[in-house]
């Protein structure tokens, strides 16, 4: 039984290769605002890795640092995943949900982005709802990023 477990195991890691889209960095900048107009503007970095899936399919992680461009406002940490298709060889559409800590109340997000790649590099739009804890209004994101591919 132990012959079998390293050899499927084995087999599992060689294929990782074949399966990956790779590690991405980036940089990233957009607006945040509420329901009731009010928007502040935002800057940050994110890290991530995607896995192609069969039929053009991928699914990815990432985790993200942001800073509200405001007086008061502190770091925020963002753990997500993705879920999309590679619409052309350099195109990839997406839809995201995730968690977002650290001070000031918690959030879940769900949202929606573009991928397009200029060889190892790439740029990105994305939206992101954010579901705020703790009685907090809900707010709204739009993220431009500009990354690489590794």
């Amino acid at each position: 039984m132990r012959l079998v477990l390293l050899s499927l195991a084995t087999a599992m890691v060689m294929a990782t290769p074949a399966l990956a889209d790779g590690a991405r960095v980036e940089v990233q900048g957009g607006v945040g605002w509420t329901g009731d107009g009010s928007g502040k503007g935002v800057i940050g970095a994110a890290g991530g890795y995607d896995w192609s899936l069969p039929g053009g399919a991928f699914v990815g992680a990432e985790e993200s640092v942001d800073k509200t461009v405001a007086d008061g406002y502190h770091v925020r940490w963002g753990t997500s995943g993705r879920v999309g298709l590679h619409v052309t060889p350099k195109d990839k559409l997406y839809a995201t949900a995730g968690y977002n800590y650290g001070v000031g109340p918690h959030a879940t997000d769900a949202g929606g982005g573009w991928e397009h790649s200029f060889g190892p590099m790439y740029g990105k739009v994305e939206y992101k709802h954010y579901f705020t804890e703790d009685g907090f209004r809900d707010s709204n994101g739009a993220l431009m990023g500009v990354g690489v591919h590794f």
